[in-house]
């Protein structure tokens, strides 16, 4: 499958590292004018020289994706030259959070996980609405998690909801932008050791949780986050021209455990 994105300008969130980083990279591979985004300065820096290295352009903005007027403002640096074709949105996770009983969680500490996860996916898709619109051509790829699609195996009840809100916002925007050639698709991942929170939540497992996970797998391999953006490349494709409002879950062939 020969994918190919010269041309394309892709903005993609949670670019420091992980998923967002693998995605950033394997677009700009592949001729993608990649601007990658993120609140962790040094790691965006990070993830261009990635991109440098793959023989591709990034340029970067330290974007917090729960400020409206910090996307709005870095949608449009993007768009200025060619506007936007691609957007991705990364951006999320447990932000810090750990297992806790519901009569704990406090109304800040769901607040946080919906602004990151659930809104950070409305401010991006809002922004870029009026350019794909003008060009009647878009690709956007919400991830959001097993977790939405199931349970949180942390049991963190926002990160779950929240996850499950993309999925919805994912049905509803594909449906309004559908008409002026706009696809709309999420991924839902697997478990991924991408990060430190990701890593800090394998290490909690112990090796007993470690072996149970990695059993119910059906290919015996936990995920990398090149799997991810692969997916993301199908779905960024013409080749995905008409996909729209789906959510793939990318798991290995995970079961409930």
């Amino acid at each position: 499958m020969d994918l190919t994105f010269h041309g394309r300008t892709a903005v993609v969130t949670g670019a420091a590292h992980g998923i967002g980083r693998a995605t950033c990279v394997e677009l700009a591979r592949r001729g993608a004018r990649v601007f990658a985004c993120d609140i962790l300065e040094a790691d965006l820096a990070d993830t261009c020289a990635a991109v440098a290295e793959a023989g591709g352009v990034c340029e970067s903005g330290v974007v917090d994706v729960t400020d409206p007027g910090q996307v709005g403002e870095f949608v449009a640096r993007a768009a200025a030259e060619s506007g936007v074709q691609i957007l991705v949105n990364v951006a999320g996770g447990v932000c810090g959070q750990v297992n806790k009983p519901i009569e704990q969680v406090t109304d800040a500490d769901w607040d946080r996980i919906f602004k990151v996860n659930l809104y950070g996916t409305f401010h991006t898709s809002r922004a870029v609405a009026p350019f794909m619109k003008g060009q009647r051509y878009g690709r956007i790829v919400n991830i959001s998690s097993g977790a939405g699609r199931t349970f949180s195996l942390t049991g963190i009840q926002a990160y779950a909801s929240a996850k499950a809100g993309q999925i919805g916002f994912t049905r509803q925007t594909a449906r309004e932008l559908g008409e002026w050639g706009i696809t709309v698709n999420t991924i839902a991942p697997g478990f991924v050791r991408s990060n430190p929170s990701t890593e800090e939540q394998w290490a909690s497992y112990g090796p007993e949780g470690q072996r149970a996970l990695v059993d119910s797998i059906a290919l015996k391999r936990l995920g990398v986050a090149a799997d991810i953006a692969h997916g993301v490349l199908f779905l960024a494709s013409d080749l995905a021209g008409w996909i729209t409002g789906q959510t793939i879950s990318i798991d290995g062939g995970k079961t409930i455990i």
